[in-house]
């Protein structure tokens, strides 16, 4: 019989951590859930997970500090980023700090274990030439900038030249394609 493939969610939404839960346990996962960094911690003495899905964004904490620590815990542990919050700043960020794979929300079980499979590039991947929206680049930078402070968000707000409140504002809508 094989042994089950260890999985830990790190996702501050219950409801979606749940689905979640359930759905890889479906697929023969043993699965522990964390829903801050906190609990990351205590979960991470018992669980040895394999396999991890971290959200970027969890409540006022970063997800990338925890794909740091996962990566140190274990280098050959397979990161998946989830965000509703997808920038290029941060998925290249993800990335340094040891993460295999990054995609947007909404994703499924069927993404994020298919991104578990994916262990190297594509050099194939067509280059589109889509055009980005105003919104679009402004959202990049906001993340660009947010990641370069350690997501302080006092801090960004004055590199940025804007308001704090304003930068809360914008940070709590979707990016427009």
């Amino acid at each position: 019989m094989e042994a089950p493939r260890r999985l830990l969610i790190v996702e501050d939404d219950v409801t979606f951590a749940r689905t979640l839960q359930r759905s890889f346990e479906r697929r023969g996962y043993l699965v522990w859930v964390a829903h801050s960094p906190d609990e990351m911690e205590e979960v991470l003495g018992e669980a040895q997970p394999a396999f991890a899905v971290v959200d970027l964004k969890l409540g006022n904490a970063s997800g990338l500090g925890c794909v740091k620590r996962l990566h140190a815990f274990d280098p050959a542990l397979m990161i998946v980023v989830l965000t509703g919050f997808a920038s290029i700043a941060t998925a290249v960020e993800a990335i340094k700090l040891g993460a295999s794979h990054y995609l947007a929300k909404p994703s499924n079980t069927d993404d994020i274990e298919a991104a578990f499979g994916k262990v190297s590039g594509n050099a194939t991947v067509p280059i589109d030439g889509r055009t980005t929206s105003i919104k679009t680049l402004e959202w990049e930078r906001i993340n660009e900038t947010l990641a370069e402070t350690g997501f302080n968000i006092s801090e960004t707000a004055r590199r940025l030249g804007m308001h704090r409140r304003t930068l809360a504002r914008k940070l709590e809508k979707k990016p427009l394609r």
